[in-house]
């Protein structure tokens, strides 16, 4: 599946979900989709990206590893189906988007929750998207560099 797709799949389901563990699971579906996007880039992807690639799909997998099973509890790691990025222009900026709306729910989730643990559990998440988001726009940047004739 595409990766455009599947970013989209994600976001509806943020979206649609009502609960603070459901949204800390999308958190972590998001995450687990920048890993994959990012190690399917740096496989295949421009020459030029592929390093910065690797590093977002880094900072996905250091996300998401910590709370995998929770996604694999509710049916699975979205991120598993990707096998092509059609658009690396458009699917990072759509996931660039996706993580900024995934750190916006966990603001309030942080915010509104009693529990110390959902607390700390936020706060890790929101601070993995802002690492991961960083690591997009830089791969972001390097594939404009590459348009433009620049070196990155």
């Amino acid at each position: 599946m595409d990766a455009l797709r599947l970013i989209e799949a994600t976001r509806r389901a943020l979206v649609q979900a009502g609960e603070v563990p459901d949204i800390v699971v999308e958190a972590w579906q998001t995450q687990a989709l920048a890993e994959a996007v990012g190690g399917h880039l740096a496989l295949h992807g421009p020459f030029e990206a592929r390093a910065a690639a690797g590093g977002l799909s880094e900072a996905g997998c250091r996300a998401s590893g910590a709370l995998r099973q929770a996604a694999l509890r509710t049916g699975g790691l979205r991120a598993v189906q990707l096998t092509e990025v059609r658009d690396p222009w458009a699917a990072l900026t759509a996931l660039g988007e996706l993580l900024g709306e995934v750190g916006i729910a966990l603001v309030g989730v942080a915010c509104a929750c009693e529990e110390d643990a959902v607390y700390w559990q936020c706060i890790e998440a929101i601070d993995a998207a802002d690492e991961t988001s960083d690591r997009v726009g830089g791969l972001l940047r390097r594939l404009a560099l590459r348009e433009r004739g620049g070196a990155a």
